[in-house]
């Protein structure tokens, strides 16, 4: 096997592979800390230079040098004017944490490893050399898929209702560039308009995801556009009115943020009427058609939808009530309980298969045996891609989808080789017991997972 390409089959090198992947799609999502933050820093910072150095081996040195540089600017405040310049083309972000820069000495580690040779290829096992090559072109391609999947995926999180924030004294540079503000300057103040924010994938797509975006939201718009602005002091009555493509919006804040009553008026008619609490969504609001005689009647609780009702001249359409979180986290558990009661019917009735046919057992050849090896772990993957549509919980994006099949396959292969080979299948449908089992499985873990996200 060519030399440079052994590196890519160190023990260490797909270790710290593997960890960096479990802890971007499964740690982090799980328990979202300081370790599992620090911990991709670490494995990526050992993985990185040695998958560029095995495609790029007459110039290793640099590679590792610029990984440093390259690093240590990422993680630095001057980034942020590049990220603002490519963020319309593409889903990056990174967050400003120069104690991420602890992690730097795992570069050294990581050149003192594959300079002293002190990794032992697992190629040399595998048997031909063209085993070997496959191997090591399977890791860089999963390394490659690592790196894109670590800088998280922005999302928009949009409003329904207007929201603004409200600065002050600032020096208006380039403001045009942010597409996803607007802007009104009333003489030392700064009226902002947020029409819609990028933030990292939410657990859920509800109303409290948005009460967390809206937390800070003065502050977050401040950094995000970058001016010598300041934020106005909280007590600070301000009542201001902006003219906007929507309508004439009158505003009262509460220092940076809205407090009161909002209206939007249009062809001298109120189309939108409702309160805010500090920003949040409170009480009733009315949002009526422009054009016809229906309305929409909202209900909030702490920035929370809690019911809809559509109404036209004053006769009630429809009315629906909203989950909020925590009716959210009470269906969670409820999914969680009718999961592991499924699994433990199938267990039994496999158990049963099994006290009924012992000693015997299904005859099959060696090439039928490998064959369901092999294919099981995507029927398992189908099987919990409908689970998940059942349970109304398929959210995945690309990468999260690919990591998913990705630790089926090393997951259920090996569980499904040893009943295959020694545990032994009973009848034919075992098979399908089997690969339902772990896909019950497998919605289980991701239930969970979710239900810890959504109850912190």
């Amino acid at each position: 096997m060519n030399n440079r390409l052994k590196n890519l089959l160190s023990p260490l090198f797909i270790f710290f592979l593997v960890l960096l992947i479990i802890n971007d799609f499964f740690l982090k999502p799980a328990f979202h800390n300081w370790f599992t933050g620090k911990l991709s820093d670490f494995c990526g910072l050992f993985i990185f230079p040695i998958f560029w150095s095995a495609i790029f081996p007459k110039q290793k040195i640099w590679v590792f040098i610029s990984t440093a540089i390259l690093f240590t600017f990422w993680k630095s405040e001057y980034a942020s004017v590049i990220i603002q310049f490519i963020k319309p083309y593409f889903s990056i972000g990174r967050t400003v944490d120069l104690s991420d820069l602890m992690a730097l000495p795992m570069i050294l580690f990581a050149w003192m490893y594959q300079k002293n040779n002190l990794q032992q290829s697992i190629g040399k096992s595998m048997g031909t050399a063209l085993m070997s090559r496959l191997g090591a072109y399977f890791v860089g391609v999963v390394a490659v898929f690592s790196f894109c999947a670590t800088t998280q995926q922005k999302y928009i999180q949009s409003f329904d209702q207007p929201q603004y924030v409200l600065l002050k004294n600032p020096i208006i540079h380039d403001l045009g560039s942010h597409s996803e503000f607007e802007f009104y300057k009333k003489d030392s103040l700064l009226v902002v308009k947020i029409n819609s924010l990028y933030i990292s994938k939410p657990v859920r797509n509800d109303d409290y995801n948005k009460n967390l975006s809206l937390k800070d939201l003065d502050k977050e718009v401040l950094y995000d556009i970058a001016d010598s602005a300041s934020l106005v002091s909280p007590g600070k009555i301000t009542v201001v009115t902006v003219n906007t493509e929507e309508g004439i919006d009158s505003l009262r804040f509460n220092g940076g943020r809205l407090d009161g009553r909002f209206v939007r008026m249009k062809n001298g008619k109120p189309i939108i009427e409702g309160l805010y609490k500090m920003g949040f969504e409170d009480s009733t609001w009315i949002i009526r058609d422009t054009i016809s005689n229906d309305k929409v009647i909202q209900t909030f609780v702490n920035g929370e939808t809690t019911s809809i009702k559509h109404y036209n001249q004053d006769k009630l359409k429809s009315s629906s009530k909203i989950n909020t979180r925590s009716d959210t986290i009470f269906n969670t558990y409820i999914q969680l309980a009718i999961l592991i009661i499924c699994m433990g019917g199938i267990v039994f009735w496999l158990y049963k298969n099994y006290r009924n046919t012992v000693p015997e057992h299904l005859k099959l050849k060696l090439l039928w045996k490998l064959l369901i090896c092999f294919l099981s772990p995507l029927f398992v993957w189908l099987l919990y891609f409908g689970i998940r549509l059942l349970l109304m919980n398929d959210d995945q994006d690309i990468f999260e989808t690919l990591a998913t099949i990705f630790f089926i396959f090393i997951a259920v292969f090996p569980l499904m080789f040893i009943i295959v080979f020694w545990i032994k299948l009973r009848k034919e449908i075992d098979i399908l017991l089997y690969c339902l089992l772990f896909a019950l499985a497998c919605s289980t873990w991701a239930t969970y997972v979710t239900l810890e996200a959504i109850s912190k």
